[in-house]
């Protein structure tokens, strides 16, 4: 339209005759159009009305801009421009990059890394989103029984069709099954009323952080390092992260020592520690907690007076069940009884983890402990303005707490799927974590749980030198220059938090078994390399 406009205006007389003493007025910072004022008889000429943007950078909201999520930051950007570039130069028959595709080890995505759906779950998933099939005569011979009796008790709870809103609070099926699970694991009463479905665990995370953070005297501690889902929802709620740091040497031991500095330091700045956040398995580190010390945080929290957010996405991914089993903080509060049953804490799982590995189904639940009904009702409030949860997201958290039971068809196949789902892990785990411990200046804790490595690394000076001339964290900078050799697409340390002086990365052992040890050695001589050139 400028170009247009242009043309027609310069072919217009009065315009083509501007004097020399015109002035050419370029765009105001925030404008799209050129002025000319004729300074002989103020005659102004618009190409095209000026319009000045209402939304600018400078203009929209700080907590925004201060906001960083560094799993899907400037890597990922830069791993997806190089995917395009892969693409294009397979379209023409060309190579110039030194690898043929992006390994993405920057996030907990099991599909993207060809991870297989568990069978039951989409055969389920398929009958309730094409309710038509259980109509075709030979149903009973494409699917198995238990498959298409569970989907006729799904659909007659959701009025036969997943395109319609439900409850707020979540389908009443589902919030039953979520309690009965819940009852299964920790040998404790659960009750469906106290139970929300969310879009993820992180809606849920989200919705209690927004409850909690009134203005950046309110804080909440976070582990160091930590999921940035926290450090980024607390800055655009316009809170203060209050960060304890993990042990390192101790294998990423939570110290309560570190709490309680972190809690008194924030006091004494005139902060107010809300809620105690703990990832369990870690997220970046790994790291299972036995049950003395989840016993030191519950006394903890009930002693400050602050709410326990007990993040338990990854309670499937435990490989160490033999010294260190899953032990639900829910669990843990209802066995020291007394005051502590009552704690206030909030509880969060995910269909996105564990050897579901459902995460663009969004599926997720919270569990409220000791809030108050008035609370709960605000925390209803915020469900309700967003209406509901996806509906096929709680349908698949149906079908993680209630999987096909002992004596039914899919029982065998389920089982077999889960469990090789689940060894395979383990032992990616361990090859990745070995891997990293052979590198140069490497070391990595052992991965009890989760999907993830957070190994250290002791880069040469020459190399945190350049990083820092160019405006980059030197863990930043050797991540690209790994994306960039290798196609390896991982995540600074700098993105989670980490101890000063220190440089780490988080990458996940999701790549398939035929997979893992080409991205260890790829790692590995992009690592040589690396040091080598900055000796």
């Amino acid at each position: 339209m400028f170009k247009r406009s242009l043309k027609v205006l310069l072919s217009n007389p009065p315009i083509n005759r501007v004097k020399p003493s015109s002035t050419i007025i370029q765009p105001l910072s925030n404008t799209t159009t050129t002025t000319i004022i004729n300074n002989n008889n103020n005659n102004i000429a618009n190409f095209e009305k000026m319009t000045k943007k209402s939304m600018t950078i400078d203009n929209i909201c700080q907590n925004v801009r201060n906001a960083q999520y560094a799993v899907r930051g400037e890597l990922v950007i830069r791993a997806e421009a190089i995917s395009h570039q892969l693409q294009k130069q397979k379209l023409e028959g060309t190579k110039t990059l030194p690898f043929e595709e992006i390994v993405y080890c920057n996030i907990g995505n099991p599909q993207q890394l060809k991870q297989k759906p568990l069978t039951y779950f989409r055969q389920v998933v398929s009958l309730v989103e094409c309710p038509d099939l259980l109509d075709n005569p030979y149903i009973e011979k494409i699917y198995p029984a238990d498959v298409i009796s569970r989907a006729k008790e799904i659909l007659g709870s959701i009025n036969n069709t997943t395109g319609a809103y439900s409850n707020s609070q979540g389908i009443g099926l589902v919030l039953r099954s979520v309690a009965d699970f819940i009852e299964r694991r920790d040998g404790h009463k659960s009750d469906p009323s106290e139970i929300f479905l969310t879009d993820g665990a992180s809606v849920g995370v989200q919705r209690i952080l927004k409850l909690l953070i009134k203005d950046r005297s309110d804080g909440i501690l976070i582990p160091i390092p930590q999921y940035p889902l926290y450090s980024a929802t607390i800055e655009l709620y316009n809170g203060s992260q209050l960060g304890y740091l993990l042990n390192e040497e101790k294998g990423w031991s939570l110290e309560i020592s570190q709490l309680e500095q972190s809690y008194n330091d924030a006091v004494s700045k005139g902060i107010n520690p809300r809620a105690l956040v703990i990832i369990n398995p870690g997220n970046p580190t790994g790291q299972c907690l036995d049950r003395a010390n989840m016993e030191e945080i519950v006394k903890f929290c009930l002693e400050k007076n602050v709410v326990l957010l007990a993040d338990e996405v990854y309670q499937e991914n435990v490989y160490v069940k033999e010294s260190k089993p899953f032990i639900s903080f829910k669990k843990v509060v209802k066995d020291m009884g007394g005051d502590y049953a009552d704690l206030e804490m909030i509880s969060f799982h995910s269909v996105s983890k564990g050897f579901v590995g459902e995460c663009g189904k969004r599926g997720g639940y919270m569990e409220l402990n000791g809030v108050t009904q008035d609370v709960k009702a605000e925390i209803y409030k915020l469900a309700s303005i967003g209406l509901c949860p996806n509906v096929i997201g709680q349908l698949v958290v149906d079908l993680m707490v209630r999987p096909p039971a002992v004596g039914e068809q899919s029982h065998d196949l389920y089982i077999k799927e889960r469990d090789n789902i689940y060894e395979s892990l383990k032992k990616r785990a361990n090859l990745l974590t070995n891997a990293l411990n052979s590198l140069e200046g490497v070391t990595c804790n052992p991965s009890e749980g989760a999907m993830y490595a957070f190994p250290q690394i002791r880069l040469p000076a020459k190399a945190v030198e350049y990083a820092n001339s160019i405006g980059k964290a030197p863990d930043a900078y050797y991540c690209i220059q790994l994306l960039e050799a290798t196609g390896i697409c991982v995540v600074p340390g700098s993105g989670f938090g980490q101890k000063d002086g220190t440089w780490h990365f988080r990458t996940t052992f999701l790549p398939s078994e035929e997979a893992i040890e080409g991205v260890c050695k790829r790692i590995s001589d992009f690592h040589q390399s690396f040091m080598n050139k900055y000796k």
